[in-house]
Parts: C-alpha cells; sequence; structure tokens
C-alpha cells in the first residue's frame, strides 16, 4: 500500500449524500490532469456515487480502499479538462410527481438512496433499488414502463436514470430535488408498527 500515493487528499468524513460529492468536484477543479484525489469517506453509499460520478463526468474512478469505517476512494482527473458532466435531460419536480401518484397513473417509482434511508421514509409504492446494485436489479424492471427514479436530492437518481436509459429503458424521469424535499405521502417502519410489529 504505500505505493498508493495520492496529490490531493480530500476530508468528507461525517458527511452525507449529497456532500462527498459536492465536495470531490470542487476539489476535481483545483487539479491538474492527470493528478490523483483521495477522498476519505464515512459514507458508505459514497462508494457507488464516486463510481457513477466519475462516469458521468469523464474522471477515472481508480478504486476504494476501506480502513474501518473510513472509505478511501481514489479518483484520477482526466486528461480532458473540456468534459462536460452528464445530466439526464427528462427531469420531473416532486409536485408533479406527487400529482402523478394521486392520479393513480401507470407508473413505476425507483427510490436509488442506501436501503436504510428508504426504510425509515420513503413514498408509498416506491421500489427500493440502492444505486450500487441497480445494475444487478436492470432485468427487474420493464424497459417500456414509465419510471420515476428518486432519491435525496436530485444527485444519485440523475446517475441512476442515465445508467437505465443507458441500458435500453426509453421512458426514464428523475426527480428532483427528491426526498429532501418531498411534500407527498410518505410511509416507513415507524408507520408499520415498528421494528417490533407483535
Amino acid at each position: 500500500m504505500e505505493n498508493l500515493k495520492a496529490n490531493v487528499i480530500l476530508d468528507t468524513k461525517g458527511l452525507a449524500c449529497p456532500m462527498p460529492i459536492v465536495k470531490t468536484k470542487k476539489a476535481m477543479n483545483n487539479l491538474e490532469t492527470g493528478q490523483v484525489l483521495e477522498i476519505q469517506a464515512t459514507d458508505k453509499g459514497s462508494k457507488a456515487d464516486m463510481k457513477a460520478w466519475s462516469e458521468s463526468s469523464g474522471h477515472q474512478y481508480l478504486g476504494t480502499i476501506e480502513e474501518g469505517e473510513v472509505l478511501k476512494h481514489y479518483l484520477r482527473k482526466s486528461s480532458n479538462d473540456e468534459f462536460n458532466e452528464k445530466k439526464h435531460p427528462n427531469v420531473i419536480n416532486n409536485e408533479e410527481l406527487e400529482k402523478k401518484i394521486e392520479a393513480n397513473e401507470n407508473i413505476v417509482v425507483i427510490d436509488v438512496r442506501e436501503s436504510a434511508e428508504y426504510v425509515f421514509n420513503h413514498i408509498p409504492n416506491a421500489i427500493s433499488f440502492p444505486l450500487d446494485e441497480l445494475e444487478n436489479k436492470l432485468n427487474e424492471l420493464n424497459k417500456d414502463d414509465e419510471i420515476y427514479v428518486v432519491c435525496r436530492t436530485g444527485n444519485r437518481s440523475d446517475l441512476a436514470a442515465q445508467k437505465l436509459t443507458e441500458n435500453g429503458f426509453t421512458n426514464v424521469i428523475n426527480v428532483v430535488p427528491g426526498m429532501s424535499q418531498w411534500n407527498g405521502n410518505t410511509t416507513g417502519i415507524y408507520d408499520l408498527g415498528g421494528i417490533n410489529n407483535e
């Protein structure tokens, strides 16, 4: 491991999504082409986030090393300084999705937050597909369905919407700003009588 050297170390320990990605973007902007950034994080979902963000932004995801509770992500700044971070073009706001749900429209809502986030609070009937598990669950979805993708702030859902579209899904919409500002109906573990439902 002595050979693993980064040009810059970024501490995002204790921060939750989307802050590790926000700070990584800023740090990446200050790096020279080819330099390596080590991001130290405690958010378990940050591995999938870093990998997906690297792919969408054109930077190289080198890997992640776990040291106890700390995840050390290694990213290399792309050689193309003129990259454009991709964004999924089809977007809907929270209120529009809420109206579709209330009208009982034939739609599929997938929640790409971590399973712990989902368990405590989610849109009724939303399917939990954490971002890092999405690729393995694509066959559980119908490519012709109208699919709305939600996360906490719209970042992970943007990456998931891109991934679905790349895999042949034709009607995928990212929900912004997502669960952090969702005012519609929700359900969760407390609504189901808690953990010990006896």
